[in-house]
């Protein structure tokens, strides 16, 4: 859905950034601004600031910031279109219908209705555990050391053994049989007619991140088979893009999930403290999981079966979790066969322990690899260390690489630069690089130069809105066709408009990035941390060498990109190269005028 630029800045306004975040984190007033404890990293003392001026919010410990949607974005790990629909709700702002086409509402009504199906017979579900058929499934529960609150908390319930009561009393409420079975919820065959898909199984509700019931898995309490049975896709449930536990995990303060192989570990860890558990719901983890993770964290423990079936899935996993940028480790459960067995035998600080000794995901991997070779010979030890050569070439970025390179050397105790040369020598013999020299160190450092650029260019916004007559000297030299990349590019010349008609104000350039990506990028912008200068001197020589540095920058990339025929650009360009030898021995003032 779309909504104006006009229509979300009113969102914004209308929705104090004190008020809002005061829900959430406890502000004191200092000065001008207000601080409380970050709720983005753990602290002691306060480095969380908001703006009521500003609008915005910074944490000077780890550098989170932005406007009032950013706050609700990295808290609820909303959407932007989520954020902008919350606050509108909590303003009373009545946000316009969208409008959609015939075959769109009909999709969008039957996701409707079996959203409703589904939630009638999860109550149904819960109020059968409670009565007396559901004694023996309570009892089962109870002896698997659930509480009470939890099965609660979880919504778990029962399906008792007639085989038509659901479906018989969801007829009952008025629901369609059509509707009953497009929600998965029955089966239809010549000798039984209609039966219901769950009977006589213990009931997990599966939720989506909204904590709406989109499906259910089912749990014998005996030796039947199959022993687990899931919901099918439906037009609410797609098992791979959805993970068992999310809507609880997502709320949790960790940095990273536990990711579990099944509904009972999600819930054994929830209860001993481990809020940030979650599983893959029945099926091996997918790209799809792993693009929803990254949503939320940038790190994964993986705390599978500690059987083989277990051991083979966590290495499947490790490089899609990689493939989507998120770092895996490996959790070991011996002598227990899951996160449940493990907590109820060893306890809650014990896995904590086990979390501390997590491996790395590769490292994992190259010790699991070990069992395929006789490492106490010299043949099956170079056999080893070949087949990690050819492991070692998945990382694409160098450094990493190169890290990597080190920390197995390191692990099997031979010399980095023999496994190095092993390493290109693999690449070569699979056609996978060139034997080439080595790149000399000033085309090296043109990698470190770029990471430079792109942070001289953040401390330009950032100094240009924390202290607003600094703009009128560095728009004298530097304009919004000099900063690199796109987004960098689009909130200087927003930022250098409000200026040029008297208005500043960044909390509302963050309302033109709605994609999550693009707006915690911009929010970045104007949060770079600049180090603390003691004299005015040293301030202007810094703000004069950033200056410089994005200038010359610029003018090498027009260089670089400038078409030979181009001689109106090439003269230009001459210009630009003038000018920046005067500024090399101008003296840049940071005082008004």
């Amino acid at each position: 859905m779309y909504y104006s630029d006009e229509l979300i800045e009113e969102v914004r306004t209308r929705n104090d950034i004190v008020d809002v975040i005061s829900g959430y984190v406890r502000l004191q007033r200092k000065g001008s601004n207000y601080f409380g404890l970050c709720p983005f990293h753990n602290e002691k003392s306060p480095s969380f600031s908001v703006s009521r001026q500003k609008q915005m919010y910074y944490c000077f410990g780890c550098g989170a910031g932005g406007n009032v949607f950013t706050f609700l974005m990295e808290y609820e790990n909303f959407s932007f279109m989520e954020a902008v629909k919350f606050l509108a709700d909590r303003a009373g702002i009545e946000l316009p219908q969208q409008e959609y086409s015939k075959e769109a509402k009909e999709k969008a009504d039957l996701k409707a209705s079996i959203l409703e199906v589904n939630k009638t017979a999860a109550k149904y579900f819960y109020v059968q555990l409670k009565s007396e058929r559901g004694e023996q499934a309570y009892t089962y529960l109870k002896d698997r050391g659930l509480s009470d609150e939890t099965i609660t908390a979880f919504g778990l319930g029962y399906s008792n053994k007639f085989s038509d009561d659901l479906y018989k009393y969801l007829r009952g409420k008025g629901y369609s049989e059509e509707l009953i079975r497009q929600a998965g919820l029955v089966n239809t065959d010549e000798r039984s007619g209609v039966y219901d898909k769950f009977w006589n199984r213990v009931i997990f509700p599966i939720m989506d991140v909204n904590s709406r019931v989109i499906g259910f898995g089912g749990r014998v309490m005996g030796d039947a088979k199959p022993k687990y049975l899931n919901s099918p896709e439906t037009a609410v449930f797609d098992k791979s893009r959805n993970l068992y536990g999310l809507n609880r995990a997502r709320t949790s303060r960790k940095p990273y999930f536990l990711l579990c192989e099944g509904y009972m570990d999600v819930i054994s860890l929830h209860q001993a403290g481990f809020t940030n558990a979650v599983a893959s719901l029945g099926t091996a983890l997918t790209p799809g999981h792993a693009s929803l993770i990254k949503r939320y964290v940038r790190e994964v423990y993986l705390t599978y079966d500690s059987d083989e079936a277990g051991t083979k899935a966590a290495l499947r996993a490790v490089p899609i979790l990689k493939e989507a940028g998120i770092s895996a480790k490996v959790i070991r459960m011996d002598p227990y066969k899951d996160p449940d067995e493990f907590i109820k035998n060893l306890g809650a600080e014990e896995y904590e322990a086990r979390i501390e000794k997590a491996r790395n995901g590769f490292m994992f991997s190259l010790e699991i690899l070990e069992r395929d070779f006789d490492m106490a010979s010299p043949e099956g030890k170079t056999a080893f260390f070949r087949e990690a050569a050819r492991r070692l070439l998945t990382f694409e970025d160098e450094l990493e690489r190169n890290n990597y390179i080190e920390a197995v050397a390191s692990a099997y105790k031979i010399s980095r630069e023999s496994l190095e040369k092993l390493v290109t020598k693999t690449a070569v013999s699979a056609g996978m690089a060139r034997p080439v020299p080595r790149p000399k160190k000033a085309e090296g450092a043109a990698v470190q130069k770029e990471d430079g650029i792109l942070t001289s260019q953040k401390a330009l916004l950032t100094w240009m809105i924390e202290d607003e007559k600094l703009y009128a000297k560095i728009s004298s030299l530097i304009r919004p066709e000099d900063f690199t990349g796109e987004i960098y590019r689009k909130v200087a010349g927003l930022l250098y408009e409000q200026y040029e008609n008297g208005k500043l104000n960044p909390a509302e350039i963050l309302n033109h990035f709605t994609s999550e990506e693009e707006h915690r990028e911009a929010a970045s912008l104007f949060h770079t941390k600049i180090r603390q200068l003691e004299t005015k001197q040293e301030e202007e020589q810094a703000l004069k060498e950033i200056i410089l540095r994005v200038k010359s920058h610029s003018i090498s990339e027009r260089s670089r990109n400038l078409e030979p025929t181009d001689m109106a650009g090439l003269q230009h360009l001459m210009e630009e190269k003038r000018r920046l030898e005067e500024l090399k021995t101008l003296h840049i003032s940071i005082d008004q005028g």
